[in-house]
């Protein structure tokens, strides 16, 4: 056990998250803060708001004691411009927020991505800690995803491994906002899965207004929430024919689905290239705490 602090920010589209974790793993602070959009310098204030909520959570540790700072945000940084790149929050996009923040501090800070984050986090203390190698997916507004493996995560050669959401299952699909067509994202994603009901019935409703209507017995939302189990399963069950992880953790809004760790799961044992899957599909033990967990412990 070292003395160490960690501190964690998870930067996310409508809010930012603090926490300071203790040498023994214990949350000493959290504070949450709204994320400053819109205006001429969207980047800048979001940025300044990051930074003003590290200085006020580091003046909670010891002044004499060492704290790591880790930072998860909606995108990468990439490996070779060291800018921020694929992210959600597209005011990121092209900033260099590390070296921003690190000169702002005057220390060291690592950004690593939010799905990462998750993963970490659900694979070191939530629901897959008792496995060795875990692929974490976030769905909710977006798809996204990481791969963990002994505790460490694993990034792959232009940093994207895991990014699971924007593989194309679909050419015959509506475009992606990441330039493709028929993307993971489009199919699974809360708003992918609205987007799918509005554009056959032309009716705005959100993917829970779909849900409750399928468990009433709504033919147009069954029709919506069956396709969306087969994509479910088509997706997991590739995921696992080509990864093939000791364990399946999901978080995100969409995880909130009883039906998804039940009939889906069905979906996923069909057209997994197994004629007798036993990965084990999780339902997220931190919920939206897993962001910022996983962001304090990736600070070195």
């Amino acid at each position: 056990m070292t003395d160490t602090y960690r501190l964690g920010i998870d930067l996310g589209g409508t809010k930012i998250e603090s926490i300071l974790l203790d040498p023994r793993g214990n949350a000493m602070h959290r504070e949450r803060v709204s994320t400053p959009r819109g205006g001429d310098d969207e980047y800048e204030g979001i940025r300044n708001a990051v930074f003003q909520l590290i200085l006020k959570t580091l003046d909670l540790a010891p002044a004499t004691a060492a704290c790591t700072i880790g930072v998860g945000i909606p995108g990468m940084v990439h490996p070779e411009t060291h800018r921020v790149s694929n992210a959600n929050t597209t005011s990121l996009i092209g900033k260099p927020l590390k070296a921003d923040l690190e000169k702002l501090l005057g220390r060291p800070v690592v950004l690593e991505n939010d799905a990462n984050c998750f993963t970490l986090s659900e694979a070191v203390g939530g629901a897959a800690k008792e496995y060795d190698f875990v692929f974490g997916m976030i769905l909710g507004t977006g798809c996204g995803g990481g791969i963990c493996h002994n505790r460490k995560i694993i990034k792959g050669r232009h940093r994207i491994a895991g990014e699971w959401g924007h593989f194309p299952v679909d050419p015959l699909g509506v475009n992606c906002w990441c330039g493709n067509t028929g993307c993971i994202e489009t199919k699974l994603s809360g708003t992918g899965v609205a987007n799918a009901y509005e554009r056959l019935f032309h009716e705005k409703i959100t993917l829970e207004e779909i849900v409750r209507r399928y468990r009433a017995g709504d033919a147009k939302s069954t029709a919506i929430f069956e396709q969306f189990l087969e994509d479910f399963g088509r997706c997991v069950g590739g995921l696992i024919s080509t990864m093939d992880p000791d364990a399946i953790v999901i978080g995100g809004g969409v995880s909130n689905i009883d039906e998804l760790f039940t009939l889906g799961v069905e979906r996923v044992e069909k057209y997994a290239f197994h004629d007798h899957i036993t990965t084990p599909i999780l339902k997220n033990q931190l919920g939206d705490s897993s962001g910022v967990y996983g962001a304090a412990w990736i600070g070195v």
